[in-house]
């Protein structure tokens, strides 16, 4: 007996009220399920195709558009919805901050069950384009072919693509002509690197099969118009030397030119040896009066622009007298510890990544900063041994990655006592998460959210938590 066929349900003349989670616009129907639905706005009124259907809620896919929201806008990217990655360029950036703020507030309630005293406003960008420092692209020898060239029945020989990977499809890359989160340079040195190596014979990587000769690219740029490109090569060879001469001629105004040899099964490159083609093995970036050197394996701030004014949210929430120990969890390359250290006695940075602490090193060492320390080992277990010489900090800064806090490391910071905690997320689910623990022996003061990513539904929060007068 075969199986039974799907019914092709349309839902019609819905119309979308809400954007929730993961960027998806919503809406309620008369069973009270949630219609999830992507690249809809807020006030459009569609048919939507069921895709999958649980038990107290709907996914699909619009088919028809009945009225356009007024929050509407004609997206830059010839990409959009194909790519993915900026899935509210079709959304106004007013409305874009309105529905951020909505997420955060709405996680910190449902999940936390918990309003701060005090919601200050969302830090805008000023920058609603090209704003991205880091942008990692892959080569792929099976481009994602899109439906207009599959009903134009043309034969496609060329299938080479250097772009971003079809989500929910791994083996399949898209191949990007302009991408508009970056620089334009970026599009420059892509573009060029694209057909260079096509021109020199280089195989693109069979993403199936694991082979081929070239893999992915990194572009990194600062605002002080420095210019890191990173290629991985699944082997080494006379091609690949002659793509980096050509693109050191054809670019002089790049700083840094590196490359890696990585012929395992993943792209991950932290475990190899990164080799300097040409210039330095770092490009500079500024951060209020400070200079950081960001190394091809050093982790940044995505957002340059936006960071001076995430730290001085953190900075105006410590409200620092200039005697106070900091712990500072999490603490990557050390920006955020090194932001403060002119403010507070002693800063205390704490990071599981190895490479991340010696950058921090260095870059205290480069802004000739003394009170800043950066400690290497899991966060949980330093903080159960305690800190030589170092104890009982006032304030404890936590920016941990998205899936939030451990448990232990909670507990941890309890146990401690700080009179502040100060707590950055990029994912305001989590944060409520661990919020919901720390409630008890806490007292939520300020959430304020800042965009440190237009076009997408991603933001960052900065909480305040001050310890209960009873405890």
């Amino acid at each position: 007996m075969g199986r039974k066929r799907k019914k092709n349900i349309i839902l019609k003349n819905i119309e979308l009220n809400d954007a929730g989670s993961l960027g998806k616009a919503l809406s309620k129907v008369e069973d009270q399920k949630i219609i999830f639905t992507k690249y809809g706005v807020p006030g459009d009124i569609v048919d939507i195709q069921v895709r999958k259907k649980r038990k107290s809620y709907i996914e699909g896919d619009i088919v028809k558009f009945h009225n356009y929201s007024k929050k509407r806008t004609e997206p830059k990217c010839k990409h959009f919805e194909l790519c993915g990655g900026c899935s509210w360029q079709n959304m106004k950036y007013e409305d874009q901050l309105y529905y951020k703020s909505k997420e955060v507030a709405n996680n910190l309630e449902r999940i936390a069950k918990i309003s701060p005293e005090k919601t200050l406003p969302i830090i805008k960008s000023d920058k609603k384009y090209y704003y991205r420092n880091k942008m990692e692209f892959s080569f792929s020898n099976s481009r994602w072919i899109t439906a207009n060239e599959i009903e134009s029945d043309r034969i496609i020989k060329n299938k080479n693509a250097l772009g971003f990977h079809k989500s929910g499809m791994w083996s399949k890359v898209i191949d990007i002509e302009k991408c508009f989160l970056q620089a334009n340079i970026s599009n420059k040195i892509r573009n060029y690197i694209k057909n260079r190596a096509i021109e020199l014979g280089l195989d693109f990587f069979d993403l199936k099969i694991q082979k081929g000769d070239i893999r992915t690219l990194i572009i990194r740029n600062t605002t002080l118009n420095e210019i890191m490109v990173l290629v991985q090569f699944f082997k080494d060879s006379q091609k690949a030397q002659k793509l980096l001469a050509d693109l050191k001629d054809k670019f002089p105004e790049i700083s840094s030119i590196m490359y890696v040899i990585n012929n395992k099964k993943n792209d991950t490159f932290y475990d190899l040896n990164v080799i300097c083609y040409s210039g330095t093995d770092y490009i500079n970036e500024k951060i209020g009066d400070l200079n950081f050197k960001i190394s091809a394996k050093s982790f940044f701030q995505t957002n340059s622009y936006q960071t001076t004014k995430l730290y001085n949210i953190v900075k105006k929430f410590a409200n620092l007298k200039g005697d106070e120990l900091i712990y500072d969890l999490y603490s990557g390359t050390g920006t955020i510890s090194l932001f403060l250290s002119k403010y507070a006695k002693k800063v205390i940075g704490i990071e599981t990544v190895n490479d991340a602490v010696i950058s921090a090193k260095e870059n205290a060492e480069f802004n000739k900063i003394t009170n800043a320390t950066f400690i290497q080992g899991d966060v949980k277990k330093i903080l159960t041994e305690g800190v030589k010489d170092y104890i009982n900090p006032e304030i404890i800064i936590l920016d941990p990655p998205r899936n939030g806090l451990d448990r232990s490391v909670i507990d941890s910071v309890v146990s401690i006592k700080p009179n502040k905690i100060i707590y950055v997320s990029c994912n305001s689910s989590t944060q409520a998460r661990d919020i919901e623990i720390f409630k008890e022996f806490y007292d939520l003061k300020i959430s304020q959210s800042i965009d440190m990513f237009p076009q997408t539904y991603h933001v960052e929060n900065v909480v305040l938590l001050e310890k209960k007068c009873n405890e």
